[in-house]
């Protein structure tokens, strides 16, 4: 998402490259029952997960992240990171509500366990110590019941009005990689890191809410009238069709299910346009798009699918084919906390006043993170540059080619360059943006920087500044073929900086290591 992240440690990159057959990443299955309360705002669930250790460690423990938490009072990492910018300290003062997640009682194999905060005493980050090692290959299953109080939404989760933005709502196993534990505290400047696995996940709401999730929805009369009502709409571009619950009154339980995935995140709200049609990438797969947005919003969205459709075919052809069997984008209430957050197969977009281009920009930018962080899902919180610099990079290379434009310049980009070819544009682009100062170096964490504009130069376009000097050094066509290989050798896994120059250079038998240098030197290239 085009947003900017505010840091504090900076890591230089490893040399050590891990050979492919000694890869291993830990898997997890899970099967959620949650309901939707609207009166009171919450959510009241119960998770089974079963847990398999693929290290060569013994576990003695396993963190888990309880996000939620992170809204609870003035005294977490969230609150005193926005306490610590101006304009986070506008969200802590606008906040109508806090969050909290409670009612937990974690078993493992049936049996009770004990739980222990980590050293900061974080609400919203939990040791679930086990009564038992979990040995290499052993799996384990773990339950527990939550109760979630939403906050009024100021960051990423909770409600707006009868609009839902169900994120980073359950409890969630930390990442235990080769480089140890990742169990860190919710920010709202600074990413996530989560494990892949499946979901099973049963969402109870009013029947009169429609919702749109991770993964596809199973039932099948709710799922063929979001279709139908969708299609209408799309063909006219206009909201003509709209959703008739079966049981107005009552509730319903929808059922989803998403495999190669490592997040789920659900969507609800009682007045939406829905948008759908049907998509066929370049090897013949048809997969399902639809999109979601108000119908007092921005009135841009009536082009929405076509906007989601784009990207997924140029990234596919650029990068590697979208493997899921949906994309989806969403608008988010007028409330602006958050400009856009992804999650596998569906995003959020708060872009109001935007414009054809710009909206067009911000839907490719936020359905690219299906591949930049849904697929290839980097460390995001150490690493953001690995999501949003390349990201940034695809988005960048996608307006020049359909608008001759560039999101950053906007308005301003001169009549004489958008004359250009679309290389002889990027060219000169790249050219302006390297121009802009930026002191620290790609390579920082998303707790490294001062300030958030620090954070946005540096992770957006410096980041994709430093990729199209690796294009360059490559070629176009050897460039796209390179980051094609990384893609098939790391899609739905968990790569470092390391493991995406080693992909780059065994793709074009070059040695990069001057190119991935940068990436640790201050100021501009």
């Amino acid at each position: 998402m085009l947003k900017k992240i505010v840091p504090l440690l900076t890591l230089v990159l490893v040399s050590r490259t891990v050979a492919a057959q000694d890869y291993w990443q830990q898997e997890v299955q899970y099967t959620i029952d949650v309901a939707l309360d609207v009166q009171q705002h919450s959510l009241k669930g119960s998770l089974q997960l079963n847990y398999t250790n693929h290290s060569p460690d013994t576990l003695r423990y396993i963190w888990f992240h309880l996000w939620p938490n992170a809204y609870k009072d003035e005294n977490t990492a969230l609150a005193r990171q926005l306490a610590a910018d101006k304009e986070g300290k506008k969200k802590l003062k606008n906040r109508k509500s806090a969050g909290s997640i409670d009612g937990l009682a974690f078993a493992v194999n049936g049996k009770k366990v004990t739980t222990a905060p980590d050293s900061l005493n974080n609400p919203d980050v939990t040791k679930v110590v086990l009564n038992e090692p979990l040995l290499p290959g052993q799996s384990a299953d773990i339950t527990t019941p939550f109760v979630v109080k939403l906050p009024f939404y100021f960051s990423r989760s909770g409600y707006d009005g009868d609009q839902y933005m169900l994120c980073q709502w359950y409890p969630k196993p930390a990442v235990y990689d080769r480089k140890g534990w990742h169990a860190f505290p919710y920010l709202d400047q600074g990413e996530f890191y989560s494990e892949f696995g499946s979901f099973k996940v049963n969402i109870t709401v009013p029947a009169d809410y429609i919702v749109g999730a991770t993964g596809t929805l199973l039932t099948t009369a709710e799922l063929e009238q979001y279709k139908s009502v969708g299609a209408k709409n799309y063909q006219a571009k206009a909201a003509v069709a709209q959703y008739k619950p079966a049981n107005p009154g009552g509730n319903k339980t929808l059922q989803y299910f998403g495999e190669n995935i490592h997040d789920f995140a659900w969507f609800a709200d009682k007045d939406v346009i829905i948008q759908y049609d049907s998509l066929q990438l370049p090897s013949g797969k048809v997969i399902d798009a639809f999109t979601w947005y108000q119908p007092n919003g921005n009135n841009k969205w009536n082009n929405s699918i076509d906007y989601v459709e784009d990207a997924v075919r140029r990234y596919s052809t650029w990068i590697g084919e979208y493997p899921w069997p949906v994309v989806q984008a969403v608008e988010g209430p007028r409330n602006l906390s958050s400009g856009g957050m992804e999650y596998p197969m569906i995003t959020l977009i708060t872009s109001p006043d935007a414009g054809v281009e710009e909206l067009d920009a911000v839907i490719t930018h936020e359905v690219g993170h299906n591949w930049f962080y849904g697929i290839l899902a980097s460390n995001e919180r150490d690493y953001p540059w690995m999501d949003e610099g390349i990201n940034s990079f695809y988005q960048f290379r996608y307006e020049a080619e359909k608008y001759k434009s560039n999101s950053i310049f906007g308005k301003s980009m001169p009549k004489e360059v958008k004359a250009l070819p679309a290389e002889e544009l990027l060219s000169r682009v790249y050219n302006a943006l390297n121009s802009i100062p930026s002191k620290e170096p790609v390579n920082t964490s998303s707790t490294g920087f001062a300030n958030k504009d620090d954070y946005g130069i540096v992770v957006y376009v410096k980041a994709a500044t430093w990729l199209y000097l690796v294009e360059m050094a490559l070629g176009r066509e050897g460039f796209d073929k390179a980051m094609q290989a990384y893609f098939e050798t790391w899609k739905f896994k968990h790569p470092y900086p390391e493991d995406l120059k080693a992909a780059l250079e065994k793709a074009s038998q070059l040695d990069l290591e001057k190119y991935f240098e940068l990436l640790n030197k201050e100021g501009n290239f």
